[in-house]
C-alpha cells in the first residue's frame, strides 16, 4: 500500500515515513499542497492542514473532486469546527497532533477497510487463496473453507496487505473491536484454527514481538 504524506515539517514527516516503511508501506512525501496534487498512485493520503502554499482543506477539496482516495487530515488544530470542515470536504478521518503512531496505524487500517467496502469489487486473490468479501466466502486451491465469522474477518484483514505485518493491537481493534490485551489469547486460538483449515501453517507467519502476516507458501 502506498501512503502519500503531505507534510512540510521534516521533524514530523521523516520519522512518520520511517515508521510506516517498517510496517510494510510504500511512502511518498509531498511538502506542499501543489506537490500533493501532482502526486499519483497513492492508496491513502495523510494530509496536514498547515501547508506553506495551499491549505490542507483546499487540497482535500481538490483531491476529492477527482479521486476517491482515502484521506486522513492531520493537524494541530483540535477545534470541532476544523474537524467538521475537513470531513464535510470529503476527508475520511481526522487525527490531531500530537498522536501516537499506533493510533495512526489503526486509523489507516480502519479507513482502508471502510473505503474498500465501498469499492465495486470486493474479491481478493493471494496466491491460491481467494476471498469474496461480499459473500464472505474463502477458497484455497479451489477448496472452500468453512470459517467462523471471526476467522474470516481475521483472514480478510491479513489478506488486505499480503506480506505486511499487522500488529496484535490492530487485529484486536479491527476484528474484535477492543484494545484490551487480555483478549490477545483468542488471536492465537483463531490463528491456529485458520492454519489448520488453510492446510499449510506457513500461510500465516508470526513475526515475534510484532504481529502476523499473510505469506503465500512456496
Amino acid at each position: 500500500m502506498k501512503v502519500l504524506i503531505v507534510e512540510d515539517e521534516d521533524a514530523i514527516a521523516e520519522p512518520l515515513a520511517e515508521g510506516l516503511g517498517r510496517e510494510g508501506f510504500t511512502v511518498e512525501r509531498a511538502q506542499t499542497g501543489r506537490a500533493a496534487l501532482e502526486a499519483t498512485g497513492a492508496d491513502i493520503v495523510l494530509l496536514d492542514v498547515g501547508l506553506p502554499d495551499l491549505d490542507g482543506f483546499s487540497v482535500c477539496r481538490e483531491l476529492r473532486s477527482r479521486s476517491d482516495v482515502p484521506i486522513i487530515m492531520v493537524t494541530a488544530k483540535g477545534e470541532e469546527v476544523d474537524r467538521v470542515v475537513g470531513l464535510e470536504l470529503g476527508a475520511d478521518d481526522y487525527i490531531v497532533k500530537p498522536f501516537g503512531f499506533r493510533e495512526l496505524l489503526a486509523r489507516i487500517r480502519a479507513v482502508t477497510r471502510r473505503t474498500s467496502e465501498r469499492a465495486p469489487t470486493r474479491a481478493t486473490r493471494v496466491g491460491t487463496l481467494e476471498l469474496d468479501v461480499r459473500g464472505r466466502r474463502a477458497r484455497v486451491d479451489g477448496r472452500e473453507l468453512d470459517l467462523t465469522p471471526k476467522e474470516f474477518d481475521l483472514l480478510a484483514l491479513l489478506a488486505r496487505e499480503p506480506g505486511a505485518v499487522v500488529s496484535r493491537a490492530e487485529i484486536l481493534q479491527e476484528v474484535w473491536q477492543t484494545t484490551w490485551y487480555g483478549s490477545a489469547k483468542t488471536i492465537d486460538v483463531h490463528v491456529a484454527a485458520l492454519r489448520k483449515k488453510l492446510g499449510d501453517p506457513s500461510w500465516i507467519e508470526t513475526v515475534r514481538g510484532v504481529g502476523l502476516r499473510l505469506h503465500v507458501p512456496e
